[in-house]
C-alpha cells in the first residue's frame, strides 16, 4: 500500500496522482554510453576514465529509480499531498483551503517531452518544489479544479 492511500482520511478519496518523467534515467543513460566509449577505446587512460564514467552512471541510474519508486504526488479530496524519499521521509500535506497556488516550471526540453518543476505555494509563504513531474499542466489543472470545488 502506498503512502498516500494508507494516510487517506474517513471520506477522503484520490482523485488524480501523478508520477516522475522517465527523463531523469537519461544522465545515467549517457554516462553509460559514455562509458562504454571510453572504456572500448585502445588506451589505457580511456579504459580507466570509461570504468569511472560507468560508476558514476551506476550511482546516477540507482539513484533516479529510488527517487522515481519513492516520490508521491497526490490530489485528495481534501488534500494535496507529495511524499518524498526511502529512508529519510519528507512529506507535504496542504488542505484545499490553504493551497494559495501551483506553478509549474518547464524548460523548453520540458515542454517538448512532457515534464517540469511544480511549485505548490501554500499560505503564509511556504513552498515546496517538485521537479521532474510527468504531466505537470494535468496535475495543475486537477488541483486546482479540486480545490477551487473546496
Amino acid at each position: 500500500m502506498s503512502y498516500v492511500e494508507g494516510n487517506l482520511m474517513t471520506g477522503e478519496t484520490l482523485v488524480y496522482k501523478a508520477n516522475i518523467h522517465w527523463f531523469i534515467f537519461v544522465p545515467g543513460s549517457l554516462l553509460v554510453a559514455l562509458g562504454i566509449y571510453l572504456f572500448t577505446i585502445d588506451a589505457e587512460a580511456g579504459a580507466v576514465f570509461g570504468v569511472i564514467a560507468i560508476v558514476f552512471a551506476i550511482y546516477s541510474l540507482i539513484k533516479a529509480f529510488i527517487i522515481k519508486a519513492t516520490t508521491e504526488l497526490a490530489v485528495t479530496s481534501k488534500r494535496v499531498i507529495a511524499k518524498f524519499g526511502l529512508i529519510r521521509r519528507n512529506t507535504v500535506e496542504l488542505n484545499h483551503s490553504k493551497v494559495e497556488s501551483l506553478n509549474v516550471d518547464q524548460s523548453i526540453l520540458g515542454r517538448i517531452l512532457g515534464f517540469g518543476t511544480l511549485v505548490i505555494n501554500g499560505t503564509g509563504g511556504g513552498k515546496t518544489p517538485i521537479p521532474s513531474i510527468d504531466s505537470p499542466l494535468e496535475f495543475r489543472r486537477e488541483a486546482m479544479q479540486v480545490v477551487d470545488e473546496a
